[in-house]
């Protein structure tokens, strides 16, 4: 053992040596490099950030550039038929563009109907599907609210067709005594007073309102369930400390929190009233004389009127004559998502 000792001894230090030299080598090794390394890393890091960033400016820039190319070919192509009309295009309620050598057209009536028949729809629809959106996240069973939230996400799917041919067929003449009591009873208001269509039948902007409701009630539930599902609990575990009760909470938390979404879900739905066009078509009855703002008025919106008059897409006067209604119809949606954002001080996101 102790004639062995200092030759181990000798073979451990050379190890150590070795080890010692071999450790120290991979130290320059990795000292020598390291920062080469790092600095490629960083460079390849940032090349990847622009490359990025670059990728999402172009998205946002060609949504930008199509919203602008959408106006300006509007613009362009609505121009020519504007310097023919023989009416003022935005207090005329009169609408005849079969001789391109007599332009007459105006979009006052276009107008009211858009915008009565819509607003009424979102009066219908709030309420509603504010309702839906708290039950189903605050009172419904779990098992339930993901059933009844699968069969409202449905409605969505329903073509606007049916939706049309529902309203005219069968919820238009169910309607009409009800709307002959409002029309008798509270004619003393404008918009229960006597319009420019007969009752019967159904076919008035009171139908139509109606089944607009229906048709933007999932977007407006929707997203509300969603935004009130995201209250933070904290919140409302706090209100209930304080003695709140379960309506106490919701109003006091889940609503203010949700405020924005319920407000964005609400122009949405009123983006999709505004544009609709084969229901609206369907159901409203073409009337005679201008409306008087009373839902019991026929006529037309932007969007119908551009689809009853394909027939005349054959001369490029009167083309233009309803490109110009459609461009109104494109500046009336931006200007509701500004009162949007406004109205809930700019935080509409959807």
């Amino acid at each position: 053992m102790t004639v062995h000792e200092p030759v181990d001894r000798d073979s451990d230090e050379n190890a150590g040596r070795s080890g010692g030299s071999g450790g120290a080598a991979g130290l320059v090794t990795q000292a020598s490099s390291g920062p080469g390394g790092d600095l490629r890393d960083l460079k390849s890091s940032k090349r990847a950030d622009a490359v990025f960033r670059g990728l999402t400016v172009a998205a946002g820039a060609v949504v930008v550039a199509l919203i602008a190319l959408i106006g300006i070919v509007l613009v362009m192509q609505a121009t020519p038929s504007l310097m023919q009309n023989h009416v003022n295009f935005f207090t005329s309620s009169e609408w005849n563009t079969t001789d391109p050598e007599n332009m007459r057209f105006g979009i006052l009536d276009l107008l009211k109907v858009t915008v009565l028949s819509s607003i009424f729809a979102l009066v219908l629809a709030v309420p509603v599907s504010i309702g839906i959106a708290t039950f189903l996240v605050q009172y419904a069973p779990p098992r339930l609210s993901r059933t009844l939230s699968a069969l409202i996400d449905l409605l969505a799917a329903v073509p606007s067709i049916i939706y049309g041919m529902w309203g005219l067929i069968v919820l238009g003449p169910w309607m009409v005594p009800f709307a002959v009591w409002l029309n008798e009873n509270l004619n003393w208001i404008f918009l229960f007073g006597d319009g420019n269509v007969t009752i019967s039948g159904g076919g008035t902007i009171f139908t139509a309102g109606v089944v607009l409701a229906i048709m933007i009630l999932p977007i407006i539930t929707s997203m509300s369930r969603e935004t009130i599902r995201q209250t933070p609990s904290l919140h409302q575990e706090a209100a209930l400390a304080l003695g709140a009760t379960k309506w106490e909470k919701i109003r006091m938390t889940c609503f203010p929190y949700a405020k924005s979404g319920m407000i964005a879900g609400s122009m949405l739905a009123l983006g999709r009233a505004l544009g609709e066009t084969v229901a609206v078509l369907i159901i409203l009855r073409a009337a005679s004389s201008p409306s008087t703002l009373s839902l019991f008025d026929g006529g037309f919106t932007f969007a119908s009127k551009i689809a009853a008059g394909a027939a005349e897409f054959n001369h490029p006067l009167p083309t233009g004559a309803y490109i110009a209604a459609g461009l109104v119809l494109f500046v009336l949606t931006f200007i509701v998502n500004l009162i949007a954002r406004s109205v809930s001080g700019g935080k509409v996101n959807g």
